[in-house]
């Protein structure tokens, strides 16, 4: 199924942006109390102060445990422990949750939790390449299967969706991120919750979602992870907050704060974050659970003085739940008696985390239901998975249409991940297999395709050149070389940040050596974040960017590059030349001395002894200019369209009016084909200044050979609007300029004003 995205999809995460302390803390204890609520004071009132405690301590074991201690089942059975992480044995989630249930004091289920992040056995495409897909219905689907999966061995808690904007390709994390647009982070932030969830997170299949990292993760300075973020607050609540909105607005019950700090307040103790922004102002009512060991972490950042201090400092703000760390558990209640905790700030952060354990129906039905299967492995999951991989590859170049192959045609595979099942499944794959994972080598082998398999580097930073001459000579036999090369999972994701993002290993040296044979080249790229191609995108003839597809990477390729489906992802990102471009994203703002292509000045152009100039005036970088090597929204296919005039039914538009774009879209190539429509507008002028183009809409039309559609999208004075200065949510009047086409680089467009 096709989703046609509509503009006013957040207009309601939009709203929560306007004058701050528009929610308070009495609005929510004014509300008639549900029936849960009714549950939730009714058990407070007769928990003891120890046990309430116990209710906010998150511990985890490692996976590979073998045997539970006594101590930790103790302290479960006392009420100390309110929910768990990494507890894989089945047997193991039973016994501890029979002493919760049964043993403990009042009986209060625990809830298990784990990262299931792009797949739990049927591994998807990483999230970046999930939102290369620029589809809601591959997100929902990804984390439908996810849930299905995991809910049958007990858990009932992800830490997923990650939401944080990111516009640095260094950052390890880029992986887990939905990319640099908030627009789009919103759109699939819904989809997320929708898959995780299910119809409700009563039902026994249903993980409750955890949207992270509260919040500006992304933003870590120099892309290294952990790092500081400053970020204005126009800035935060204009780009860094509205994919989070779009997650509670679709129900997510949990929220996870981040490692780093925001304008030098660690996000673990940031009242203002917690308690102003996220429970006051975006009016959320479930639990925030800190992330590993962040509170610990605020004493190396200089916010706590000790453990004791940390306690204090998050649970004031407003952090639910300790992850892992035991400041709470060790000093809350020295710090109630001391005067500094209220116990009234405990029952409040306790009565979150029992709501939201009601609302998984715990209580009622704590067990796994033995009907539950998960369906590993099923048809319908790999189906799935294989179709998410194929909707999230991006084909970045294709001379002379070299793709799709004729059947008939002699490949040369040549590469490190060719044939490598457990780095083909990507970053934070705990419980992905390789024996399961199907390999380009494998599906090709499978199809008949005639090749010749030359592995030639047997891991991406391999520099090991003695193969190289094996590699040439089957490349000289062949028709087509294929060459399947990237990161290992290993070099991106948490604490994998990156001061280089070129292939690593011999990989750039054996394509050189490839391309002397004069032999075409398909090079396809797994990775878990763009990967700098500037040196070497003249040897390769085709280029697709795969990601890290997943468990059916194989059958998914097999099927694009003979045509048997199309590519169809569309770059979450901006995709840099080299990494001196970074932080690099299309939604920035202009400058005094904006871009001129046409006084634009190459370093090597400059005559030697130049008198000392300025050099055009411009905002550039001398030696790589001021483009991108592929700019956000961009991806091809295997046909072309042609876009006609943007149309608008009036050049001027009041409040309460919808403006109606249009714009006539023709498949002009040889095939039937796919496109993805994107709009964008700029705000001239405006007392903040706005970005240079903002995402809006996008739509998914296919389009027989030949045909030609009319695609409309409407514009309203909410989709306008942007945090000014003083924190308001305001439409200015003004002149706008509008542009439909491929990707953010489109000129295609037109002008109205908004008065």
């Amino acid at each position: 199924m096709k989703w046609s995205v509509p503009l006013l999809l957040l207009l309601v995460v939009l709203m929560a942006f306007g004058i701050r302390g528009c929610a308070t803390s009495e609005t929510h204890s004014m509300r008639p109390p549900s029936k849960i609520d009714q549950k939730v004071n009714q058990l407070l009132s007769e928990m003891t102060l120890e046990e309430k405690i116990g209710q906010l301590n998150l511990r985890g074991t490692s996976s590979r445990t073998k045997v539970l201690p006594d101590s930790l089942k103790q302290a479960v059975r006392e009420g100390h422990i309110g929910a768990f992480l990494n507890v894989m044995n089945s047997d193991y989630v039973k016994e501890l949750q029979t002493i919760a249930v049964e043993e403990s004091p009042h009986g209060i289920p625990l809830i298990f939790a784990r990262d299931v992040i792009h797949g739990f056995k049927t591994i998807f495409p990483i999230p970046l390449g999930l939102a290369a897909s620029w589809d809601q219905q591959v997100v929902v689907d990804a984390s439908r299967v996810s849930a299905v999966e995991a809910s049958a061995q007990g858990i009932r808690w992800t830490f997923a969706p990650m939401l944080d904007i990111s516009r640095d390709a260094r950052w390890g994390r880029i992986a887990e991120s939905p990319g640099e647009d908030p627009y789009l982070a919103s759109v699939l932030a819904q989809a997320y919750i929708q898959g995780f969830q299910g119809d409700s997170l009563n039902d026994p299949t249903a993980m409750a979602a955890c949207a992270k990292h509260f919040i500006g993760y992304g933003a870590a300075l120099g892309g290294r992870d952990y790092n500081t973020a400053t970020i204005d607050e126009a800035q935060l609540r204009n780009v860094y907050l509205p994919p989070f909105q779009a997650a509670l607005n679709a129900g997510a019950p949990t929220v996870m704060t981040s490692f780093n700090e925001v304008n030098g307040v660690p996000a673990s103790g940031d009242e203002f974050l917690l308690d102003q922004v996220l429970r006051k102002e975006m009016q959320f009512d479930g639990f925030v659970v800190s992330d590993w060991n962040s509170v610990l972490e605020m004493i190396n950042h200089g916010f706590a003085a000790d453990q004791k201090q940390a306690a204090e400092l998050a649970v004031n703000a407003g952090l639910d739940m300790e992850m892992t760390s035991r400041t709470y558990e060790s000093y809350l209640m020295t710090l109630i008696e001391e005067g500094k905790v209220n116990e009234s700030q405990i029952d409040f952060l306790v009565a979150n985390i029992l709501r939201v354990k009601f609302q998984l129906g715990l209580f009622e039905r704590p067990f796994i239901p033995a009907h539950l299967d998960g369906k590993i492995y099923s048809q319908e999951h790999l189906q799935k998975a294989k179709n998410a991989a194929i909707k999230s590859s991006v084909l970045l170049k294709n001379n002379n249409q070299l793709l799709p192959l004729e059947k008939n045609t002699k490949i040369a595979l040549i590469g490190p991940l060719a044939h490598q099942a457990r780095e083909q499944l990507g970053t934070w794959t705990f419980d992905g297999e390789a024996e399961a994972s199907i390999t380009p080598l494998m599906a090709l082998e499978e199809q008949n395709i005639s090749l010749t398999f030359v592995e030639t580097l047997s891991y991406s930073r391999d520099k090991d050149k003695s193969a190289f001459t094996k590699a040439v000579k089957a490349a000289q036999e062949s028709d087509v070389i294929v060459f399947i090369g990237g990161e290992e999972a290993i070099l991106s994701g948490e604490a994998h940040s990156r001061a280089s993002l070129n292939l690593p290993g011999a990989q750039e040296d054996l394509i050189s050596e490839l391309a002397k044979t004069g032999k075409p080249i398909v090079g396809v790229i797994m990775a878990g974040r763009p990967i700098t191609i500037n040196t070497i995108k003249q040897h390769m003839d085709a280029i697709l960017m795969a990601w890290h597809p997943g468990t059916m990477s194989g059958p998914a390729i097999y099927e694009m590059l003979f045509g048997l489906a199309e590519p169809g992802g569309r770059l979450p990102v901006t995709w840099p030349k080299t990494s001196g471009q970074l932080p690099l994203f299309y939604n920035h703002k202009n400058t005094g001395r904006p871009v001129n292509p046409e006084k634009f000045v190459q370093m090597d152009s400059i005559p030697v002894g130049a008198w000392q100039s300025s050099l055009g005036n411009t905002s550039h970088y001398l030696d790589v200019g001021y483009e991108p090597e592929f700019p956000f929204g961009y991806g091809l296919g295997y046909s072309r369209f042609s876009y006609g005039k943007v149309h608008i039914d009036k050049t001027v538009i009041k409040a309460g009016d919808s403006l109606r774009v249009s714009v006539e879209l023709t498949n002009i190539g040889d095939r039937k084909s796919h496109e993805v429509v994107q709009l964008y507008i700029r705000d001239q002028t405006a007392s903040l200044t706005r970005p240079v183009k903002e995402l809006k809409a996008f739509q998914h039309i296919d389009l027989d050979q030949g045909s030609s559609t009319e695609v409309v999208f409407w514009l309203k004075k909410e989709d306008l609007a942007f945090v000014n200065r003083n924190m308001e949510k305001v439409t200015e009047p003004g002149l706008f300029n509008l542009w439909v086409g491929a990707d953010s680089s489109t000129s295609n467009g037109t002008s109205f004003t908004y008065e």
